[in-house]
């Protein structure tokens, strides 16, 4: 799959820029209010009642600050943070040294929690419910059981698919928050607050129009900002206006809802090549040199949800709204 400017999955570029603009405070985070006011009550009466916070799962596409909330977590609580993720923890020795290392009230972050392995995932269990991990001494016969006590700690998972998470670690979490995309509005608020960071002029029209191409995900309204940065600065004088924004984003291929020459290349292969449809998932991958996968995890979530897709049981239809967009007369 060729590398996207609006993919939002993290990328190599995101991590030193992300790192100076993530807040620290539930105060300073824009977006997410749902998720922040429950989490103020719960952080508040955890600490009224000098107990660790319950563990916590957060769930969404990615981008959209799980990451940030967990380290914002441990910031509330005054504890550390602890990062790791799924597929980082292969043995179940691996997620036991971890754990055993843990201070009183920290907090463990895992990241893709639903690519940990089975074996790994039932040594948390008794972690979260009892903090408490059983080890086996010995082989053979001569094998015992020995269960060590851990610190109280708060595990705080975060996962882009939970569906794939097991009903048994599911359960485990006493808070379950689901990550909603931004609006455009909060968007401009955090488009304004990294400009104002990395030292970009910009104007607040065009950081609306920053925010209107930036798909709700905060990860990629900041990388496209630093894209539109650099356009700025060498072919104009600098200050990023909606004019400005306007031209470097269609110069990316970005359009106004925030669909790139892929996206666009779907819908017209749909419309020109099988009549709008329906087509088939492997049908329409074949005729675009896409792997089938890649189309269904990838590219159709964001346009299902906008309504330029559906997915139906004989395949997939291009909608009216996509005729619409991209130009094309809707057939009798």
């Amino acid at each position: 799959m060729e590398k996207r400017i609006i993919q939002t999955e993290v990328q190599n570029e995101d991590v030193r820029v992300e790192k100076s603009l993530r807040p620290q405070t539930l105060d300073e985070y824009i977006g997410q209010e749902k998720a922040k006011q429950n989490l103020r009550i719960y952080i508040e009466a955890a600490k009224q009642r000098g107990d660790v916070l319950d563990h916590v799962l957060f769930y969404g596409p990615p981008g959209l600050g799980k990451t940030t909330l967990a380290g914002i977590i441990a910031n509330e609580m005054g504890t550390h943070l602890k990062v790791t993720s799924g597929p980082a923890i292969e043995k179940p020795g691996e997620m036991a040294a971890i754990l055993n290392n843990l201070q009183e009230g920290d907090i463990l972050f895992v990241d893709e929690i639903h690519r940990l392995n089975r074996q790994v995932e039932e040594v948390l269990y008794p972690a979260m419910e009892d903090y408490a991990i059983d080890i086996m001494i010995g082989k053979g016969s001569s094998a015992r059981s020995v269960r060590l006590e851990l610190p109280r700690f708060t595990l705080v998972g975060a996962t882009t698919r939970a569906g794939l998470l097991t009903a048994p670690l599911r359960d485990r979490f006493g808070v379950v928050q689901h990550m909603e995309f931004y609006t455009v509005q909060e968007l401009t608020e955090i488009v304004l607050h990294s400009a104002a960071i990395l030292n970009v002029e910009i104007d607040e029209k065009g950081a609306e129009e920053l925010a209107r191409r930036s798909r709700g995900t905060p990860r990629l309204s900041n990388r496209l900002l630093k894209r539109v940065r650099d356009f700025a600065m060498v072919q104009f004088d600098g200050k990023i206006t909606e004019e400005v924004a306007s031209l470097a984003l269609d110069l990316l291929e970005v359009d106004q809802y925030g669909l790139d020459q892929t996206d666009r290349k779907i819908l017209l292969t749909i419309i020109e090549k099988f009549s709008g449809g329906p087509v088939g998932l492997e049908t329409l991958a074949a005729a675009i040199g896409e792997d089938s996968g890649t189309i269904e995890d990838v590219y159709e979530p964001y346009l299902i949800k906008n309504g330029f897709l559906n997915r139906t049981p004989r395949g997939r239809v291009a909608t009216e709204r996509a005729f619409h967009h991209l130009g094309i007369a809707i057939p009798e």
